[in-house]
């Protein structure tokens, strides 16, 4: 990892301090909770509503989510880019947060349109257009909500906890649905799963569209940008120079193994567990999970985010290798095992995103311009695409294990599946394990390089901007 090799200042910790008051972090908290109940639905159902609803194949759905994820890999970039030159009388980020909850209200009702009557390759086109157009919507509202947490305190400990509520509003906001979707489709299809779908949909983003309004309303930027404009080609600089942002980047994408049990446990419940139902019971687990988010502020105070994230990773790893060698008769034992592992994936988010928000000074400090967007559209670009490649490696997955839709499977397919739920997501946490252990920009250098900001911004004809 590249070093800082300007002389070494003594931070004054004083000078950091920001007090957030409680309803701004329960508004910050409350918009990421209504954002992510959209990608819950998105991420969780989609597959499930293309192949098993519509009709698509599995190999389709692929194809769908391979071309919306090569687009993202142009346009999430170039918006962020664009974000990071624009501001307004609310701010930076803040506009964002006004008016894009109804495009992320509109745009996922759109994806889940049953389209009765319709050709196969007229659902096909509107089921890959109005999922690009989700994304697109998505990374317009995701980015400028992540990236907000950078401009509403600079102090490390405060950003840490606006992390720590804003992951919490995610991993809630995901878990949502799946907790209360199948009973609502159920009771408001009438029989009709399509149906069901649609209305339990417009019900989850009526509940979604008031908090994600007041998440604008009852927060405030503090952090001011330096003097200097930001150009569109600052962008590109910034990428270039956050060698500790893709380090961080490829971890947080290792989601992906996750994100292929979160897109097959309504199969592995289905099929292995004998319910459906047992998808409302997820959720009450993911919910139970968050937890560990009350944990994680604590332990950054006597410990160094990169060693706690080793040790949660490795824990994960165990954990796993004991519940694929008990196997899967048990309900409840199976039950246990995967709310031990969700415990430890939530804790990993506030761990993960406050990592890369301390890579945001680092980018100011190499290049002189601060790219707020620009850091934050790499999460949210890193995890469409591991939605994606999740719900096409899925499909393929599907494919491979000879899944047949609506009806009974194979002990070979149920075996595959339990191996794909328990032990795949080792390998994720295997990888974290490495890059972390070669990590080397922790809060020690974040604390460093921020005083050394302040320090450039007080005597510029000392310091002046790069």
């Amino acid at each position: 990892m590249e070093s800082v090799k300007e002389q070494h200042v003594e931070p004054t910790d004083g000078e950091l301090k920001e007090d957030i008051r409680t309803k701004e972090i329960a508004s910050y908290f409350g918009y990421g909770f209504a954002q992510c109940i959209s990608f819950g639905l998105i991420g969780t159902y989609i597959l499930f509503f293309y192949t098993d609803i519509l009709g698509i194949s599995a190999a389709a759905a692929s194809v769908i989510f391979l071309i919306a994820r090569t687009w993202d890999a142009i346009n999430d970039p170039m918006m962020a880019s664009l974000m990071d030159t624009l501001k307004s009388k609310h701010g930076k980020f803040r506009p964002y947060l006004k008016y894009m909850p109804y495009l992320i209200v509109l745009s996922t009702i759109a994806c889940f349109l049953p389209l009765d009557g319709l050709s196969m390759t007229a659902k096909l086109i509107y089921a890959g257009g109005t999922y690009i157009l989700w994304g697109m919507v998505y990374t317009a509202s995701d980015v400028p909500f992540w990236s907000l947490s950078s401009v509403m305190s600079q102090d490390t400990q405060q950003r840490t906890k606006l992390i720590t509520f804003a992951n919490m509003g995610v991993f809630t906001g995901i878990a949502l649905s799946p907790t209360i979707f199948i009973p609502l489709t159920k009771w408001l299809g009438g029989g009709d799963t399509g149906q069901g779908y649609l209305l339990a949909t417009i019900a989850l983003m009526a509940i979604a569209l008031p908090i994600m309004l007041n998440g604008f309303k009852n927060t405030k930027e503090r952090v001011e940008p330096p003097k200097s404009k930001v150009k569109f080609s600052d962008g590109l600089r910034a990428l270039k120079a956050n060698k500790p942002m893709f380090a961080i980047l490829v971890v947080f994408f290792c989601n992906v193994f996750m994100n292929i049990t979160q897109a097959l446990n309504i199969y592995f419940f289905t099929y292995n567990l004998g319910s459906a139902s047992l998808m409302t019971m997820f959720g009450i687990i993911s919910f139970a999970s968050c937890i560990g988010f009350f944990i994680i502020p604590k332990l950054t105070k006597q410990y160094k985010k990169k060693h706690i994230l080793m040790a949660i990773v490795a824990a994960d790893i165990l954990v796993r290798i004991v519940w694929f060698s008990v196997g899967y008769g048990s309900v409840v034992v199976s039950l246990i095992f995967i709310g031990v592992t969700m415990l430890l994936y939530t804790s990993t988010g506030p761990l993960i995103s406050g990592m890369l928000a301390e890579t945001i000074e680092y980018t100011e400090y190499k290049t002189g311009k601060r790219n707020e967007a620009v850091v934050f559209s790499g999460q949210t670009f890193t995890g469409k695409l591991s939605v994606a490649v999740s719900g096409g490696a899925t499909g393929l997955i599907l494919t491979a294990i000879n899944y047949q839709s609506n009806q009974a499977q194979s002990e070979f397919t149920m075996d595959m599946l339990f191996f794909v739920i328990a032990l795949l997501p080792a390998l994720g946490s295997l990888i974290r394990l490495i890059i972390m252990y070669f990590y080397s920009y922790t809060e020690t250098e974040y604390k460093d390089i921020v005083e050394k900001l302040r320090v450039r911004k007080k005597y510029p004809q000392v310091y002046p901007q790069k």
